[in-house]
């Protein structure tokens, strides 16, 4: 049977985490999942809500030895936990405080940062067939989707996407991120990429600028910054300090060339982009300023099938369908012109919402800002929509410097100017979301007649 190993080649007294300026070390993190294994109740998948980054961690490694599947919701809605605990009854929960979910029992992850480390604790092999997590789409263009991922391709996806960005065993050099554990990007880049290379995390989520700045402060040189385009901007808008940086690895929407330029300019650093997909995980790289081509991982390549890409890996079991539409460079790269389901045609026009919202977000004074193709039933004829956070702007002011650089087709009617979007934990906007806001602006309109 093939095994991986949980960790990668930390010393038993070496640092895996950092937690309010201390370190953990790994003989300590192991004892604590050693701990932690014999108080799991005998069930096959778990829901891991644990808020710390260490502690989820541990939670799931425990899972894994033990051999169970941890579960990755999209949210934390209470309707979408319980359409998972139907669809995935033999459940429980593992938390670090908070509440669990209703109807499933639950397991602390009791004094995480307390435990005995007395004894010998080997490094766990798990087998790399082994179900380790289920990932659900985002829901940003429709219902959720479960996609199980096996320790074996969770591994080789830290592992490629390591040696593509320099990284080697051992390195001295701390991740910090701003994104969610419990998703895809921050699953595989902030816990599955530093422990599968020896390199310690931190277990915080810092979100605002001055708490970025902090957390990378509380660590020592050097530092890898994994964040997303929103915190991006906020840091650079606010011109924020921020200590010594080897790079910046961003994801879960694109980065405008601008501000990646911006933002390595202002932090004297590099930026980077990984793209990827639930149903694959990271797949490809690019340095941003460099250009708009991404760069396959090894061992993933793309074939054209009729009337779209598929995407193979060996660590996939079969070929998946690419969600994007693309044109390839080469054997080993592409360029991406806009999600699929992200295409829209209006009045003979067709055009992407992706390249619409990066233009509007990169007019001066928008902080946010995205498209929204209506419901078809709404109007006989189409029209965007767009929602957009520009503090001291007006609407028609956006729309004049949008009419420079877009389609007249595409302008939005209307255009809603609001304090902030519904953004969900990884930065994310569902067009559930969307539509709902557009409900309830409407609604406020009809009142102030």
């Amino acid at each position: 049977m093939s095994t991986a190993a949980l960790l990668g080649p930390y010393h038993p007294d070496g640092t895996l985490a950092w937690t309010n300026g201390s370190p953990i070390t790994c003989h300590r993190f192991l004892s604590e999942v050693a701990t932690l294994v014999d108080r799991l109740p005998e069930k096959s998948t778990v829901i891991n809500l644990a808020e710390d980054r260490y502690r989820f961690f541990v939670g799931l490694a425990a899972a894994l030895v033990r051999g169970q599947t941890t579960l990755l919701p999209p949210g934390r809605a209470p309707k979408v936990l319980t359409q998972i605990v139907e669809d995935y009854d033999d459940s429980y929960c593992l938390i670090d405080g908070q509440a669990g979910v209703a109807g499933l029992p639950s397991v602390h992850i009791l004094s995480a940062y307390g435990s005995s480390e007395e004894g010998q604790h080997v490094v766990p092999q798990i087998p790399t067939n082994h179900t380790a997590v289920v990932a659900f789409t985002s829901g940003s263009t429709g219902t959720p989707r479960p996609n199980p991922k096996t320790w074996g391709s969770l591994v080789a996806v830290a592992r490629h996407t390591g040696a593509r960005l320099g990284l080697t065993p051992t390195e001295n050099v701390t991740v910090v991120a701003t994104v969610p554990h419990q998703h895809m990007f921050g699953l595989e880049t902030s816990l599955l990429l530093p422990t599968q290379f020896g390199l310690p995390f931190h277990t915080g989520r810092p979100l605002y600028p001055e708490d970025v700045r902090s957390t990378l402060g509380s660590v020592p040189p050097r530092r890898i910054l994994v964040t997303t385009p929103l915190h991006i901007k906020a840091c650079v808008t606010e011109r924020t300090r921020l200590p010594g940086i080897e790079f910046i690895l961003s994801a879960t929407a694109p980065l405008p060339m601008a501000l990646a330029q911006q933002a390595e300019t202002l932090f004297d650093t590099k930026v980077y982009e990984v793209y990827g997909f639930a149903e694959a995980g990271s797949v490809a790289t690019r340095r941003t300023v460099a250009g708009d081509i991404w760069q396959l991982l090894d061992r993933v390549s793309l074939s054209k099938e009729s009337d779209h890409y598929s995407l193979r890996a060996d660590y996939l079991p079969e070929p998946v369908p690419f969600p994007d539409h693309i044109s390839l460079k080469g054997s080993r790269a592409f360029v991406l012109h806009g999600r699929n389901a992200d295409l829209v045609n209006i009045a003979g026009h067709r055009g992407s919402l992706g390249d619409l919202n990066q233009k509007l977000n990169e007019i001066e004074g928008v902080r946010d800002g995205v498209f929204l193709f209506p419901e078809k039933d709404e109007d006989p004829v189409t029209r965007l929509m767009a929602f957009v956070v520009a503090p001291g702007k007006s609407a028609d002011q956006i729309l004049g410097d949008l009419r420079t650089v877009i389609d007249p087709v595409f302008l939005p009617r209307p255009l809603y100017l609001v304090p902030n979007l519904p953004r969900n934990e990884t930065g994310k906007l569902t067009r559930e979301s969307l539509l709902e806001l557009a409900r309830q602006l409407r609604c406020e309109d009809h009142r102030d007649i």
